[in-house]
């Protein structure tokens, strides 16, 4: 099959596009045909090395958890999915080596979900990680409830955005913070768009002037810190990129593979309740363009690499 791989950290150079063994469907893996597979931060912080103290690699590594596809063939345990079958995926196991951006991948069958009918493959595969990052902290670590507060920090991005969406489903005001020129995209999605930078804390406080119920940090260093010093009494805060939340009496959260959380995030999709905004998308062998602008830091919504045309043949 086509894929992209590294057989080293680096930067975006190291990703070679070309022929990669084809994957081995395990008695409970579902063997998926790729039809896109988003790019996230952690993506390229894994290809860098950051992540090396916790997951091993072993070289060449496919890269990406982020799928949506058809498949292609059950495992002999699996029970859950047909051929045929359209689905999503947080495709995330311990250890980096058989990622989604190829042609094919071999997922575990609990990291998978059916695709949201009404979503595009681009759109679908930008929902998984994010989306399941947003729903697990928003519905179990922070346990927000109707009427309260929520500060969320890069309300435009992916996790932001999704975030957003949650919150006012769970009857929540949602302030987020944006730059200037997202701030009516943020308004879209239900949000109170403030600006962060300098002087954040004084202009959340003047739409909070008791406090927030609950931040969502996705910033750390001085974003967490300006968070914790915003909370209400007994307000919750939770980092899913900074481990000094601790510090300040909150907790850090690294987003599971969950397909019940999956599903139910799906349903919310085909109910309307939440959509991915997909600010860009690349070939599959223009994969490292799409990580060089996900590096940039500045991206609203998803970027999103496709694979192979929707009118193909399945196999």
């Amino acid at each position: 099959m086509k894929g992209i791989s590294y057989s080293r950290y680096g930067g975006p150079e190291v990703l070679e596009y070309g022929e990669l063994r084809d994957p081995k469907v395990g008695p409970d893996t579902v063997l998926v045909k790729v039809r896109a597979a988003a790019v996230n931060p952690v993506d390229w912080k894994c290809r860098a090395g950051h992540l090396d103290g916790v997951l091993d690699a072993v070289f060449p590594v496919i890269p990406g958890w982020d799928v949506s596809g058809v498949v292609v063939r059950p495992g002999a345990a699996v029970t859950e999915f047909s051929v045929g079958d359209e689905v999503i995926g947080y495709v995330r196991e311990d250890f980096l080596s058989r990622g989604t951006l190829a042609e094919y991948v071999a997922a575990p069958v609990r990291t998978l979900a059916r695709k949201p009918r009404n979503l595009t493959w681009e759109e679908a595969a930008g929902l998984p990680l994010v989306g399941l990052t947003a729903y697990q902290v928003l519905y179990k670590d922070l346990r927000v409830r109707r009427g309260e507060t929520v500060l969320i920090h890069a309300a435009a991005g992916g996790v932001g955005s999704i975030a957003v969406q949650l919150a006012r489903h769970l009857g929540a005001r949602a302030i987020g913070t944006a730059s200037e020129a997202n701030h009516d995209f943020v308004r879209s999605l239900g949000g109170e768009p403030v600006t962060y930078g300098e002087g954040l804390a004084e202009r959340v406080r003047g739409l909070a002037p008791e406090g927030v119920d609950a931040a969502f940090d996705t910033v750390g260093g001085e974003t967490l810190k300006t968070s914790a010093n915003l909370l209400a009494p007994e307000g919750r805060l939770v980092s899913i990129a900074d481990g000094d939340v601790v510090d300040y009496g909150g907790r850090y959260s690294f987003v599971r593979p969950d397909a019940e959380d999956l599903t139910r995030l799906a349903e919310l999709a085909e109910q309307g309740v939440v959509s991915v905004h997909v600010s860009r998308t690349f070939p599959l062998e223009r994969t490292a363009d799409a990580y060089r602008l996900n590096e940039e830091g500045r991206t609203r919504g998803k970027i999103v690499v496709t694979v192979g045309r929707p009118d193909e043949t399945q196999d």
